[in-house]
């Protein structure tokens, strides 16, 4: 195991502890901390285990694609080697709530190409083709995540489906953040979810997928992990763990209602951190 993972094993613990025993600085001060438009939020500081704002964040709601983040550790997990070639079949074709896809039926591309899609640019069809090819298929995945959330002490995380699709996958902000503690541990899920585009062939053309989060491509951002989601119940979400200010700093948005909100209200905790930690320089100046 790298020094990376070892040092981040016991986060996810600690984490669990501050939450059990958090005082939002936010709810003391509540000028301090900007307004933010999403339903439920959580942001965590790492350095500490401490917990920088909190709205809801005990409350399960439906997290829609951030379930990839799921699919793809427990895939991983399952040691499936990522060179192997998987193809889309009519099952992913016929997904519910699937709008379209450019990955036609009879594409053909290893699974960590499929990963890769997933992670970074939401694809169903590719998330739906890991966990049909998973052994098993898809109800031993959908097991896997079940067992995979109880590990990791997600105690209000329930999934149905590899893909997010499903508004029955729900999970609390304070489970969230743990998931996105594990994801941040694998390299390829780092890599994978950060990536601003990826291009594969489909059939005789070579087709060039894009980033949900236009963060990853912004030079003042940091981002170790990220993942977005939307369905209709579940509205805009976005969960990250960013380096701001030197501070490793989970954030976890769900149910933002504008298009953009998601990204906005990030933007805003990255602006409130930028400004305190410049405010503490100069107290300390002072």
């Amino acid at each position: 195991m790298s020094s990376f993972n070892r040092a981040r094993l016991p986060a996810v613990a600690a984490v669990s502890c501050a939450l059990l025993a958090f005082s939002t600085l936010a709810a003391a001060k509540p000028t301090l901390f900007p307004k933010l438009k999403s339903s439920s939020v959580l942001i965590v500081d790492q350095s500490d285990s401490s917990v920088l704002y909190s709205r809801r964040s005990d409350v399960a709601a439906p997290i829609a694609s951030i379930t990839k983040l799921m699919t793809a550790l427990v895939v991983l997990d399952a040691k499936q080697p990522l060179d192997e070639p998987l193809a889309i079949t009519q099952d992913e074709a016929v997904l519910p709530k699937c709008r379209g896809s450019r990955l036609s039926v009879g594409t053909v591309l290893t699974r960590g190409d499929f990963m890769h899609l997933a992670l970074m640019s939401s694809e169903n069809r590719a998330a739906h083709a890991l966990g049909a090819n998973y052994p098993g298929g898809v109800p031993a995945i959908v097991k896997a995540m079940n067992s995979k959330a109880v590990a990791l002490g997600m105690t209000t995380a329930h999934f149905v489906d590899p893909t997010g699709l499903s508004s029955d996958n729900v999970a609390s902000p304070e489970d969230l953040s743990k998931l996105v503690l594990a994801a941040a541990q694998n390299p390829h899920i780092r890599e994978y979810s950060t990536d601003p585009s990826y291009a594969v062939r489909v059939r005789k053309h070579l087709v060039e997928f894009h980033n949900t989060d236009n963060l990853v491509k912004n030079p003042t951002w940091n981002i170790i992990v990220q993942k977005t989601g939307y369905i209709s119940e579940a509205g805009k979400c976005l969960v990250m763990e960013a380096v701001i200010e030197g501070r490793n700093v989970i954030i976890v948005l769900l149910d933002s209602a504008g298009r953009l909100t998601r990204v906005a209200d990030a933007k805003r905790v990255k602006t409130w951190m930028e400004s305190t930690a410049t405010e503490r320089v100069r107290v300390s100046m002072r």
